[in-house]
């Protein structure tokens, strides 16, 4: 290879933001780093998504801890990815939450996933050797999944395949706020390298048709109004129509990833190349793109030497 992906030179430390997004809902946000979200209930406390390691997850448990004494006792992932649940230890939780879905996907690739994004993006695991081992489901659940915390009810919903095949989100009824993992982005490439492009835009019609009030996206900064919102799932449709668009063509026409590649850099440089994480995403999205145009419904298993292996084809 002539250089290393984009992310092994990621090592700037991000400063986080702790905002109340609703009544008891906080965002913990570091400048395009995932984002966890909390939900505050009558009696307990419900995370959304983790962090990557039990040490990471402490920065979030130490900002619960300055709002509220009440146990954390369930934890959502919104999807499998390792950098989302591997840090699903340190809440001391009684129930961690997943799609059915997500909970396949874990056995399928789950281990795969984490070795892969570790040699990719390694700033994102910091104290790696605290991690216990993959984060299984306690439930699951196939479309729709209501959770009491006292009084206050949360909805869990399974709106179709997005970002992976096993997405959830989070709706908050007494307050229209939404947690959507990371099939809303805000100012922040979407990582498609496991995505559905034609079912994602499907998805965010479902997602829009909540008028949410205020929503934390996977990444970027907590969206605190409805103009915002809709922006960031406008900004969301774009980025996926103009990367899937630009290597279906490629694709149709029997062009190689390289083509691809290119084609989707002169469709995308010029409007995304400052969201976070874009460079890191490209190799990735440009391969799945290529292959869902062909007909390849079930994205290819990522592991550390196919990393290197589309890298590579992308460098001749």
């Amino acid at each position: 290879m002539s250089q290393s992906f984009a992310s092994t030179n990621d090592l700037s430390e991000k400063n986080i933001s702790f905002p109340e997004i609703g009544p008891d809902l906080y965002a913990f946000t570091a400048e395009g780093d995932p984002n966890t979200g909390v939900i505050i209930g009558d009696d307990s406390v419900m995370i959304i998504d983790t962090q990557a390691t039990p040490v990471m997850a402490q920065q979030v448990i130490d900002r619960i801890r300055q709002v509220t004494d009440k146990p954390v006792k369930y934890i959502v992932l919104s999807h499998y990815h390792a950098v989302r649940v591997l840090g699903a230890q340190a809440y001391g939780a009684s129930e961690v939450i997943a799609s059915a879905k997500t909970h396949s996907m874990i056995h399928e690739r789950g281990q795969e996933d984490w070795d892969s994004e570790y040699g990719r993006f390694p700033r994102l695991f910091n104290a790696y050797e605290s991690i216990p081992g993959l984060t299984w489901p306690t439930m699951t659940f196939e479309k729709k999944l209501t959770v009491h915390l006292g009084k206050r009810r949360v909805e869990l919903h399974h709106l179709g395949r997005s970002h992976t095949a096993g997405d959830i989100i989070a709706w908050v009824p007494d307050a229209q706020v939404m947690f959507s993992g990371d099939a809303v982005e805000y100012r922040s490439a979407c990582y498609c390298g496991d995505a559905h492009f034609i079912d994602w835009q499907k998805t965010l019609d479902q997602i829009a048709s909540f008028a949410p009030s205020a929503l934390v996206p996977g990444r970027g900064d907590a969206l605190l109004n409805p103009g915002q919102v809709q922006e960031a799932i406008g900004l969301t449709r774009d980025f996926l129509e103009s990367t899937f668009s630009a290597v279906a063509r490629v694709a149709l026409r029997g062009g190689s990833l390289k083509d691809a590649f290119e084609a989707c850099r002169e469709s995308c440089d010029e409007k995304f190349k400052t969201y976070a994480i874009y460079e890191h995403c490209l190799p990735f999205n440009v391969a799945r793109a290529y292959d869902e145009a062909l007909g390849i419904d079930t994205p290819r298993i990522w592991t550390a030497a196919r990393d290197q292996e589309v890298w590579a084809q992308l460098q001749l």
